[in-house]
């Protein structure tokens, strides 16, 4: 009778077992009733089935998968051949479909992006495949996930890890890099040389403009200089002039012009005979007063004209 219960609460237990199922956290449980797909468990906790009718068909993680993509050769549009290696990130979205749409979903996401990877890099030539890595992720995902739609799941990201291209391809690119950067080196060294002689012709043109500027300003400050000296010895002359034909018209003026007159005139002769061979002499040289009554008739003469005026 106790056997009886103790096998009786054994089979219950392992009933119960079988019934009570725990789904983990980010896990989707498919779950068949006779063989059909019946229901998905996708929120964690307990879950009851109903053993022999009831199974637990496909388990699937809701996290995002990394799935690693092997390296391939696949030929440029300008025929080169590279070996591109990458990694795809995909994550479920639909677990019924990941169940029975495809076999297993991972694989068949890895096998289409290896041929969409070909595909899309047929239609680049060789610079292009490196200066548009993102164009070229991107058009991968979204390849990927126009045709990986029914298999419940769906691409995040793409990533290229290596392209590498074949030796010789490899080599010319180093050439081209060098001399690309050779060029830039000519150029920027031009460039220098070219602004170098525009600072130095700048200078001298600025050099010629100052110096023709200060000879300007240094004959202007001459012409000045020699117009306030003429000014100054003719107002000078003219004050002498002026105190002369005051002191003409004093006491004794006349007298003093007189013996002026005939000092100057002595002197005049005297001179005339050091400096020169031939001399013409008035007719009466003896008579020095008459000459100097002559000198003085024809002063007066002149006085008398500038009063009339």
């Amino acid at each position: 009778m106790e056997f009886g219960i103790i096998a009786i609460l054994v089979v219950a237990a392992v009933i119960l077992f079988m019934m009570v199922k725990i789904v983990p956290q980010q896990e989707a449980w498919v779950i068949e009733t006779w063989g059909k797909f019946d229901v998905i468990h996708q929120e964690g906790g307990l879950i009851f089935l109903i053993p022999v009718m009831q199974r637990v068909a496909y388990k699937h993680s809701l996290k995002e998968q990394v799935v690693d993509v092997q390296a391939q050769t696949a030929i440029t549009k300008d025929n080169v051949s590279l070996r591109i290696d990458g990694v795809l990130y995909v994550k479920v979205i639909n677990p019924a479909d990941a169940s029975y749409g495809v076999s297993d979903p991972y694989f068949a996401v890895a096998q289409l992006a290896q041929t969409t990877m070909r595909a899309e890099i047929g239609k680049m030539n060789l610079d292009k495949t490196f200066e548009e890595r993102e164009t070229l992720n991107t058009n991968i995902v979204n390849a990927i996930n126009d045709a990986a739609g029914k298999w419940g799941v769906q691409c995040m990201r793409y990533e290229i890890k290596d392209i590498n291209p074949p030796t010789t391809v490899l080599q010319a690119m180093e050439l081209q890099m060098t001399a690309e950067r050779h060029k830039r080196a000519q150029i920027l060294e031009s460039e220098g040389k070219r602004d170098a002689m525009v600072n130095v012709a700048e200078g001298d043109k600025r050099e010629v403009v100052l110096e023709s500027e200060a000879a300007m300003q240094d004959q202007i400050n001459r012409a000045t200089g020699q117009a306030e000296a003429i000014r100054q010895v003719a107002l000078a002359t003219a004050d002498g002039i002026r105190d002369v034909a005051k002191a003409i018209n004093e006491k004794g003026g006349n007298d003093a012009v007189s013996l002026r007159v005939a000092e100057q005139y002595v002197e005049a002769f005297s001179k005339l005979a050091k400096t020169s061979t031939t001399v013409l002499l008035p007719a009466a040289t003896n008579d020095a007063g008459s000459m100097v009554a002559q000198a003085m008739t024809i002063f007066d003469s002149l006085k008398k004209d500038n009063k009339a005026h």
